[in-house]
This record gives C-alpha cells, sequence and structure tokens, in this order.
C-alpha cells in the first residue's frame, strides 16, 4: 500500500499539470463556499466553474471534450445560466461554420479539389521550406482581406495545405505537416486582427462602438494604425517562429500517382461542381455587409447543398465518418464559457477591478498606452477573445476621462490585447484549425508563449511608437 501511494505521488509531482489541477481544486472550492464581497452568488459559483474549466482546459489533464461535458453539468447542477445561456455554443455561429468546415473540407478532400490548388502553390512555394511557410501566411493573410470570417478561411484552407503537405512528402506527425498546420491557422488568424471585419473580434467592437457611443470605426484608419505591427511584423515573426520550432526539408512527389483516366475525369467533374459552390459561398462571404447573412448561414447553405443525395460529393458514409463529435462539444463547451460569464456580469466585474488597478494618468501616454492594452490582454484569458470588446467597451467614457484620450483611442487599444493569444482556448480558430488538421492542440503552445512575450516585451512598444508617428495620441 505505501509502494502505491509513494508511486502515486511521485508520479504527481513530476507531472506539473496535475498538481496545478490540485492546487486549483481548494481555490474554487472556497470562492463557492466563502463568496468574494464583490460578487454575487451566481457570479461566485460562475466563478469557480470558470475557474476549474480554464485550468483544465490550459493543463489538458482531460480531453477537450470531457472538459466541456464537465463545464455543461456543473452550470447546469449549479443553476448558474438558463439552457439557452449555458448550452449557447451549440447554436452560435461559430458553430455552424465548423459544420460547414468540415463538410466543406470533406468535399475539397474528396473531388481532389485541394490536390489541384496544392499543385499550383507547391509549383511556387515547395523549393524550400522558408518559402513555404511564408507563402502560407501571406497567402491567408490576403485572403483576411476578402473573406470576413478567420474560421471560415481556416475551413478552406486546411484540406488545401494538408494537399500541399502529402505533395512535399510531409507525413503524419512529420515537423513539415505540423508546420504548415500552423501557418494556416495562425496566418488565416492573427495578421487578421489589424483588418477591421476579418475576425469576430473586430466584428464585436464595430458593433459595441456604434450601438454605446454612435461611433463609427473608419476602415482606412484601422488598418493603418494596426497592420503595419499587429498585421504585418507579427506574420513575419510568426513564420519565423514556425521555421525555428519545426524546420524540415520538402520533398516533392508526383501528385499524380495513382489516379486513373477514368478517376481523373470524375474528380475533374467533382472539381467543377464544388468549385462553383465555393465561388458562390466566397461571393457571399465578400459581400456580407452588403446582404448581411451571417457566414454561418452562407456556409450551412453551402453544406446543405453539398450532402444533397443528387449531388454526390458528401456522400452519407462519408460524412458519417467525417464529423467529428469530440471537437463539436469541445467547440460549443469553449463557446459557452465566454457567454456564461458575460452574461453573468462576472466579466464586467472583474474588469472594472482591472481598471482599478491601473496606474492610468493624463499625460502619462506610455503608462496608459501599456495599462489599457494589458487590461485587454488579461480580459481575453477569461472572457475569450469575442468578449473583451463586449465588456470592456463600455467603459471606455471613464477610461477615456482618466487618460484624457478620445473615446476611439481607448477602443483601439482593446485590439493589442484581444490579438495576443497565450492560450489555445482563447480562440476558436487557432482550437479548429489543428483540430482539421488532425495535430495536437499543444502545438500552439510552442508558437503562442514566445509569440506573446515577444508581442508584450517588443511589439507593444513598437505600436506606442507607430501610434504617435502616425498622431494617435497627439
Amino acid at each position: 500500500m505505501d509502494r502505491l501511494q509513494g508511486g502515486a505521488l511521485r508520479s504527481l509531482i513530476t507531472q506539473p499539470a496535475r498538481l496545478f489541477m490540485l492546487l486549483l481544486i481548494p481555490v474554487s472550492a472556497w470562492v463557492l463556499i466563502d463568496p468574494p464581497a464583490l460578487l454575487s452568488t451566481q457570479q461566485s459559483q460562475v466563478l469557480a466553474i470558470i475557474i476549474l474549466t480554464l485550468g483544465l482546459l490550459v493543463t489538458n489533464v482531460l480531453p477537450g471534450y470531457m472538459t466541456a461535458l464537465l463545464f455543461f453539468l456543473a452550470a447546469v447542477l449549479l443553476k448558474v445560466g438558463t439552457p439557452a445561456e449555458i448550452f449557447s455554443g451549440f447554436y452560435s455561429a461559430a458553430f455552424w461554420l465548423i459544420v460547414a468546415g468540415m463538410v466543406i473540407g470533406m468535399a475539397i478532400k474528396s473531388t481532389g479539389l485541394g490536390d489541384r490548388i496544392a499543385a499550383i502553390l507547391g509549383r511556387h512555394l515547395e523549393h524550400s521550406y522558408g518559402w513555404l511557410i511564408g507563402g502560407l501566411m501571406l497567402s491567408c493573410t490576403l485572403l483576411g482581406f476578402l473573406m470576413p470570417s478567420s474560421m471560415g478561411r481556416a475551413v478552406m484552407m486546411i484540406p488545401i495545405g494538408l494537399a500541399l503537405a502529402d505533395r512535399c512528402g510531409f507525413e503524419a506527425g512529420s515537423k513539415g505537416r505540423t508546420g504548415i498546420a500552423l501557418a494556416i491557422a495562425f496566418g488565416c488568424h492573427m495578421p487578421t486582427f489589424a483588418i477591421l471585419p476579418a475576425n469576430i473580434p473586430n466584428v464585436v467592437l464595430i458593433g459595441a462602438a456604434e450601438t454605446i457611443y454612435n461611433l463609427h470605426l473608419s476602415y482606412t484608419h484601422y488598418l493603418l494604425l494596426h497592420f503595419p505591427i499587429l498585421g504585418a511584423l507579427k506574420a513575419v515573426l510568426v513564420a519565423w517562429l514556425i521555421i525555428r520550432l519545426f524546420p524540415d526539408t520538402p520533398a516533392a512527389r508526383n501528385p499524380d500517382a495513382g489516379t486513373t483516366e477514368a478517376g481523373a475525369v470524375a474528380k475533374g467533374q467533382g472539381q467543377l461542381k464544388l468549385g462553383v459552390v465555393l465561388l458562390i459561398t466566397l461571393g457571399f462571404w465578400i459581400t456580407d455587409s452588403v446582404h448581411g447573412i451571417s457566414p454561418a448561414w452562407v456556409g450551412l447553405a453551402a453544406t446543405c447543398f453539398l450532402l444533397l443525395p443528387g449531388i454526390g460529393l458528401v456522400d452519407s458514409k462519408r460524412f458519417s465518418a467525417g464529423m467529428d463529435m469530440t471537437l463539436l462539444i469541445y467547440i460549443a463547451g469553449i463557446l459557452g464559457v465566454g457567454r456564461l460569464v458575460a452574461s453573468s456580469g462576472l466579466g464586467s466585474v472583474l474588469a472594472t477591478q482591472l481598471e482599478q488597478l491601473l496606474p492610468l494618468e493624463q499625460g502619462a501616454d506610455f503608462v496608459n498606452f501599456v495599462s489599457l492594452s494589458l487590461m485587454s490582454f488579461v480580459a481575453a484569458l477569461g472572457v475569450t477573445l469575442p468578449g473583451v470588446p463586449a465588456v470592456l467597451t463600455p467603459m471606455a467614457t471613464d477610461l477615456a476621462a482618466q487618460t484624457g484620450w478620445s473615446i476611439e483611442t481607448v477602443l483601439m487599444t482593446q485590439v493589442l490585447g484581444f490579438s495576443t493569444v497565450l492560450f489555445p482556448y482563447q480562440s476558436g480558430p487557432l482550437l479548429v484549425s489543428m483540430q482539421l488538421a488532425k495535430e495536437p492542440i499543444g502545438h500552439l503552445l510552442r508558437v503562442t508563449i514566445p509569440l506573446t512575450l515577444v508581442t508584450l516585451l517588443i511589439l507593444m512598444p513598437l505600436d506606442y511608437l507607430w501610434w504617435n508617428l502616425v498622431g494617435e495620441l497627439g
């Protein structure tokens, strides 16, 4: 018995993630039993649940879907929200965009369209690993100017990236294949925070600014303010990190090996059908500001069309085999966490406490700049990225009075915070990209941790200098 207990203790000590979770349990219990004075009973219960949920997500002690199911169970049993709030992730636009992405990915793979596009890209990028990663980062970033959803961009690019990995000889588990997945995941998401309508947090910021302050953010001004540092420079930095952390060498293969003439004809017809569907879908995605239809519902319409029995691009067997329910439950849980923090008012309370701790003072522009950016960054750890503008925007009037800045300038500091991702659970597009590519989520941390450090220590001061140069703080 003593030997078994000693082995269990050694196992716990040698696995920091489990030890960390063991320490979080009494913290969560204390919040539940002795609620802080500034929180209501419901908010204390939500905080206790969030502490354990985020701890499990960060440490990955349990599979993601198990963490999501435990979150659902705890929230329902403690009645900390309505079922509509707790299970909101299942009917959110992001959830259904992921479903659409899975089906589109199946069609791209089954028709061979991904291989064809990969062959076109490969002729220009496969000469060196640096060109390959850099070219994918550039392509995904430029796509951000056309498609308004980072999730949609990832959904279209991941199957193409996997086909490109096959063409370059990168087997499953290889550094090159992981590097391609990471380049697409980050390229479709990170630099596009600097493009106004290209990400969900940006869109939430637009809506909150117009609703609360009747303030219409300028596309050009937003791009000028953020893209040079948070867009272009960060994209170069991400590409460099991927190349250094996941080095590999492409070895071109024959993409047509094993394809019969009859098979090529059949695939060509399927590619034509799918190409038409994707062009129409892309057209609706690009013009969403005109017709007002969410990219998710456009994607769902394309999904329904691709699943029609007469079309033949995604049959029932392929659909059943390709739908990853563990991923969908995981994403629904992540989205539900953010919604519960916002609906309970916990996010606003925590943000208010952060505001009181900040050393804000008129005339101290650099201190104010760093303080507000860090406030957004810390808030994103609890409410995830889309929740940041929803929670912090109502506080902009008070923050503007303390700093002497305009409300718009205060709002712009949010972008530095919600564009800095430390943990994968904060970002749905990053999680979905890696899941669709069937790559371990842990690889994201190898990039996000050094990227966050460089952002806070180098890019943030550079951004401050840039803001002064363009007259934002003048």
